[in-house]
């Protein structure tokens, strides 16, 4: 289909998309599995490309610079939460980069999956240079919704941390993991992953359906990182946490069954959720992997190829995220 994006604002950024990374989230509002999908929706929010022209009251980017946006186009900028560099958490509600109201113009959002975008400036982040842009896109999803929660506790050189489930968020957090200085075990019910798990800087690798070696896990590690993109039981993971040790989702938004209230009042347990970071830190998480060579694990795909990665993303069959290449165009 053809639209026309709106004309710039004195505080726009138009940009033209070389890349595209694909996220499960696509998927779902797509096929409208959370419900809300406002057709026809156009997603995409793992986003890289270059301005092609800016607004009169921009000053942060110019035109050529290499930019990247990610899973909001706008907020506030006025509440609490926006001044705090948390403009995810607007109480106004952010705006979304697809499938989400314009404040101004009441349009919905059309995101990624398109030749151009054009987006409030601060929602534009910068590609630092020397960056390979072409593996920079899932960075401002999956990249972020693993960063953020290792930053907001404290994880480092001395954290013993795990990672459920080895998909597009759980590589990223292996490897934000190791890059951070963490002791990072795998936990997943493919043996074969453990390989894959190692590669990406995993130290230790534990077979989540094999009863002896969670047994023997019990009470070791401080962190979790729980990427698991559906509903499934905790009881089994809880008690792989030590005194005061943390399980942080990310991946489950649908309802979660029960779990035992003993298995996080004993060692004093706690489980968390945490979304994407702010601009802020998205900003410093670029600049960290830039810092660190960090990538995402990456297969190019064209356009027309979109409905068949869907199809490959139902199944897990993707090592470990997909990668729209629109740089000689669609």
């Amino acid at each position: 289909m053809e639209f026309e994006r709106r004309a710039l604002r004195p505080n726009d950024v138009a940009i033209k998309i070389t890349y595209a990374g694909i996220c499960h989230s696509d998927l779902h509002t797509a096929r409208n599995d959370w419900g809300g999908t406002r057709y026809p929706v156009i997603p995409g929010h793992e986003i890289v490309g270059t301005v092609t022209a800016i607004g009169d009251e921009v000053t942060r980017h110019r035109v050529g610079d290499t930019v990247a946006v990610g899973c909001m186009v706008d907020s506030c900028m006025e509440c609490d939460q926006c001044l705090e560099g948390w403009e995810v958490f607007c109480r106004k509600g952010c705006v979304q980069t697809y499938n989400s109201p314009d404040y101004h113009d009441h349009t919905i959002t059309k995101g990624g999956y398109t030749d151009h975008i054009v987006v409030r400036d601060h929602f534009c982040c910068k590609v630092p240079a020397g960056m390979d842009e072409s593996k920079v896109a899932p960075l401002l999803c999956a990249g972020i919704t693993t960063y953020s929660p290792l930053r907001q506790y404290n994880v480092g050189p001395n954290t013993k941390m795990a990672v459920v489930g080895l998909g597009g968020l759980g590589h990223m957090g292996v490897k934000l993991g190791a890059a951070l200085g963490a002791h990072v075990t795998m936990i997943t019910t493919t043996p074969s992953k453990g390989e894959d798990a190692r590669a990406l800087g995993a130290h230790d690798v534990i077979i989540s359906t094999d009863p002896e070696q969670m047994a023997a896990a019990a009470t070791r590690f401080d962190f979790i990182l729980n990427t698991i993109p559906v509903s499934h039981e905790i009881d089994g993971y809880l008690n792989l946490l030590g005194r005061s040790g943390r399980m942080v989702i990310v991946g489950a938004l649908t309802p979660m069954p029960g779990f035992t209230g003993f298995n996080i009042i004993w060692w004093n347990r706690a489980v968390g959720g945490s979304a994407i970071g702010g601009i802020p830190e998205t900003q410093e998480m670029l600049d960290f992997c830039a810092a660190k060579g960090i990538y995402p694990d990456v297969e190019f795909i064209r356009m027309n190829q979109v409905n068949e990665a869907y199809e490959r993303l139902l199944k897990n069959d993707v090592r470990y995220r997909f990668v729209i290449d629109m740089s000689h165009g669609l």
